[in-house]
């Protein structure tokens, strides 16, 4: 009988699959900010967007040439509920070879933030304070036109995301931005 993992199991299952602490990092990052903007959104179903925002990379550091679809893989054989699954594997829709489109807010939230977190984390790095706590948005407006800056995270993702949320990516950055600066310091 498939389950829905708490957000302490999902940890732990993104940790059986991830040794790196960059993407255990992520993991955490994308849960947090999920959890942020469930508060606002839907905020019964607030441990379901975090444990989402946990799993969605649960496959990227062993297979990145087949992301999205060893998710797959992994979570039924974990047996997780298929809400989790289609919720984490929407984030790669268009990007990967799911099949799996984001539906609701929270997909479509999930799609639009994954990539932006990695490029809010990237700038605020370039900060004297190394911290999204003084971030303006001018400072990622400025380097998200940089394509050669944190190349590896897909302005077009990001765009898509907001479009689909039908959200200004000012609106989306800005709202990221608040989202990230309410989870721990690391």
């Amino acid at each position: 009988m498939s389950y829905i993992p708490n957000l302490v199991e999902a940890r732990a299952l993104l940790a059986k699959y991830n040794r790196e602490k960059f993407h255990i990092q992520h993991g955490e990052t994308v849960a947090g900010v999920m959890g942020w903007f469930a508060a606002k959104h839907d905020p019964e179903n607030e441990e379901f967007w975090r444990v989402v925002g946990m799993l969605h990379d649960i496959d990227y550091e062993l297979y990145p040439q087949e992301h999205c679809v060893k998710g797959e893989e992994i979570m039924r054989n974990e047996d997780i509920d298929e809400r989790v699954i289609h919720s984490t594997l929407s984030h790669g829709y268009g990007l990967t070879g799911t099949p799996y489109k984001p539906e609701n807010v929270m997909e479509k939230i999930l799609y639009a933030v994954d990539e932006l977190t990695g490029l809010i984390w990237a700038v605020s790095l370039l900060r004297p304070s190394k911290s999204v706590s003084d971030l303006e948005l001018s400072s990622v407006k400025k380097k998200f036109k940089a394509n050669n800056f944190a190349a590896g995270c897909s302005r077009d993702a990001i765009r898509q995301g907001a479009q689909m949320l039908g959200w200004e990516l000012d609106e989306l950055i800005s709202e990221t931005i608040l989202a990230m600066r309410t989870l721990p310091a690391e």
